[in-house]
């Protein structure tokens, strides 16, 4: 139990990468971004991503460190070849000017057994008792959906604005794959190819790959669909139990959970 009126960014780091003893240290984009490791946390903000609006709700609180799941300057694991640019370079020196650390939470999290990221998201939308147990990833939903009312569900169980669909929106489904965030074409490809599964649920994937697949699936007579939710949409409320699992881990230290919410406006 560490203690909430001294602890350190590199402590509560430490604390999380602790659930993923497989974790490669030397290989892994789970490192600090910007910002004194070893300063004493005020306050946590715990986010999909360090938008420059989440970094401000976080200023504004007077929380020092901030806590992402994806990249803060853009790029995956290779952000100091952006340096000079504008925006990433506003955006460290607000970071900087407001002694905010920020550490990346992203391989740690999904290493973490079960899945972080997918036991947040199961948990919110209420499948944790569909999910198999000899594949995390997998669904069995009681009784019969079709494919439209899926779609129409898990937009209002997430609360987000659209879902965009690929199939027969009167398929019945009944077995469903979870993907969230943004996995391989060859991993979808093997989830929709799983013995019973009716659609894929995933955050994103390339346009020309899964999408395709499925599209050229039904074609062919092999009813399959899919249901793409973004890849923020299908990953934030994996974050918002990162914030509730700290917060049982170091009682008395403030942790807010900040959405970075879905970039697009849709017209």
């Amino acid at each position: 139990m560490l203690n909430p009126v001294r602890c350190t960014a590199e402590e509560i780091a430490e604390l999380i990468l602790s659930v993923a003893p497989d974790l490669k240290r030397s290989a892994t984009c789970d490192t600090f971004k910007c910002g004194d490791p070893k300063a004493v946390v005020r306050g946590v903000v715990v986010t999909w991503m360090a938008t420059r609006a989440v970094l401000d709700r976080a200023a504004q609180a007077g929380a020092n460190l901030v806590i992402t799941h994806e990249p803060t300057f853009f790029e995956h694991d290779r952000s100091a070849e952006m340096r000079g640019d504008a925006v990433v370079e506003s955006k460290r020196k607000f970071a900087d000017g407001h002694g905010i650390v920020v550490w990346r939470c992203h391989d740690s999290w999904h290493l973490m057994r079960p899945d972080g990221i997918l036991t947040g998201v199961t948990r919110e939308i209420g499948w944790e008792n569909y999910q198999r147990k000899d594949n995390q990833e997998l669904f069995d939903l009681p009784g019969s959906i079709t494919l439209g009312n899926l779609s129409l569900q898990l937009k209002r169980m997430l609360g987000i604005p659209m879902v965009r669909v690929v199939g027969d929106l009167n398929l019945p489904i009944q077995r469903v794959a979870l993907s969230c965030g943004s996995n391989s074409w060859n991993h979808q490809r093997t989830l929709l190819n799983e013995p019973g599964v009716d659609a894929l649920v995933c955050g994103e994937a390339r346009e020309w790959e899964t999408y395709e697949y499925v599209r050229d699936s039904v074609a062919a007579g092999r009813q399959r669909g899919l249901v793409v939710l973004g890849h923020c949409n299908s990953e934030e409320l994996g974050m918002r139990y990162l914030a509730r699992w700290l917060s049982e881990r170091i009682p008395g230290l403030r942790i807010d959970f900040v959405p970075a919410g879905d970039s697009f406006t849709y017209v």
